[in-house]
């Protein structure tokens, strides 16, 4: 062999094969072929990018911390209108912290979905939105929900519209954390009147297992006839780990349950708010934030057992797709294009500290083909990027270290 030469046995063809190639691959090329659904994220039907727009319609005091609306629902169109639920709280002052939890009060909230209730707005657009006023008020002592009722999301079954929500009985951060079941109410109509059934629908584990401690995030779909309802729950802390969140399942004939609990949860090993939606025969999952597999979105074909599909960027917090499909028992799964989701602190200050809602739109939908969403690679601003600079403590062990090479 000529000084230069690399020998090369079956190379990997220069014009990317649309299928899989019988030749031996890496596991990285047998990954792009066999986990994704496009050989590119062009191509991925599971890939997209996120573009956010402020809501008309609603009054956050000034952005002074005393009103906040977070945790939407899925949006639903009923009456010729989009409908969406969320957690609204108005209070005298700004949330005081968890960490301050034993100075919250009947009207000091110690978190932002501390002292809450839960609202409902009407749009015609997705854009505009009129505050309806409350759904589902806290009950009153000692049943589930007296304290806050919280993060709520909405099911449509045979008729009936369902409202399922986490029940606060203690101020979060009293015992550690957000120690909470899942409660219920139902109604006719989605403009009420609801029924809350005071009682746990949902509870959470008994001591020692994974779910012990909360029962968040519940979120209902149809599947096979049944209420397939996702949800999410924090592990306890450990000497090595902070918190952990991972998500399981629970499936019931009837909304009011009973609800057994998968016995593979839990089903998602990442993931902070759970957003799910129907996709061909199977179900799509965002894994936001949390996890060794946090910014992706997941695909199960038997609505149990999540793969990556994609990974993407700027994924929605908390989103509430629109998802026509999310009740009708479908096998053919659409997808979704947009939903209402929340932003945190949108002017960066604690100590006023709450949440707004907004839009975001996406493709991904069988049905639409927006090329200007699968562009990958989002170009930052040079100022966020520095934003995200070192902190006083790691410089002064960056100068500990250059100290220490200096001396040898």
């Amino acid at each position: 062999m000529a000084v230069g030469q690399v020998k090369t046995t079956n190379a990997f063809p220069y014009n990317f094969p649309e299928e899989k190639p019988n030749m031996p691959l890496s596991a990285a090329m047998q990954r792009n072929y066999d986990n994704y659904m496009g050989i590119r994220p062009e191509t991925n039907e599971l890939y997209t990018q996120f573009k956010y727009t402020k809501l008309k319609g609603f009054d956050y005091n000034g952005g002074d911390g005393t009103i906040s609306r977070r945790d939407p629902s899925k949006v639903i169109f009923a009456n010729g209108k989009y409908y969406i639920w969320y957690t609204h709280r108005k209070t005298p002052v700004p949330p005081i912290g968890l960490h301050r939890a034993k100075e919250s009060s009947e009207t000091i909230p110690s978190a932002d979905w501390d002292l809450s209730d839960i609202y409902y707005a009407t749009s015609e657009d997705g854009f505009t939105w009129k505050e309806q006023g409350v759904a589902v008020p806290r009950p009153p002592k000692p049943h589930v929900g007296h304290r806050s009722v919280t993060t709520t999301d909405i099911l449509v079954f045979k008729g009936k519209y369902y409202l399922y929500y986490q029940g606060f009985t203690e101020a979060p951060g009293l015992n550690g954390g957000d120690y909470c079941p899942v409660a219920v109410s139902y109604a006719n109509s989605p403009d009420g009147p609801w029924t809350a059934t005071n009682k746990i629908v949902i509870p959470n584990g008994k001591p020692g297992e994974w779910d012990q401690h909360s029962i968040h995030d519940p979120f209902p779909m149809v599947h096979n006839g049944k209420i397939y309802l996702y949800y999410k729950s924090d592990f306890g802390k450990s000497k090595t780990t902070g918190m952990v969140r991972m998500h399981g399942l629970a499936i019931a004939d009837d909304p009011l349950g009973p609800f057994e609990k998968h016995p593979l949860n839990p089903i998602l090993n990442s993931g902070h708010e759970t957003t799910l939606f129907p996709f061909k025969e199977g179900v799509a999952a965002f894994a936001i934030r949390d996890g060794n597999e946090s910014n992706t979105i997941q695909y199960a074909k038997d609505w149990v057992n999540f793969e990556i599909a994609s990974t993407v960027e700027m994924m929605p917090d908390a989103a509430g797709p629109f998802i026509p499909d999310a009740f009708t028992n479908t096998k053919k799964g659409r997808g979704i294009t947009w939903g209402i989701s929340h932003f945190a602190r949108p002017h960066g200050d604690w100590n006023r500290n709450h949440i707004i809602l907004l839009r975001f739109d996406c493709d991904l939908s069988l049905d639409v083909e927006d090329k200007a969403m699968k562009k990958h690679h989002i170009i930052r601003e040079f100022e966020t990027i520095l934003k995200h600079g070192l902190s006083g403590n790691q410089k002064k062990r960056i100068a500990k270290e250059n100290e220490k090479l200096m001396r040898q």
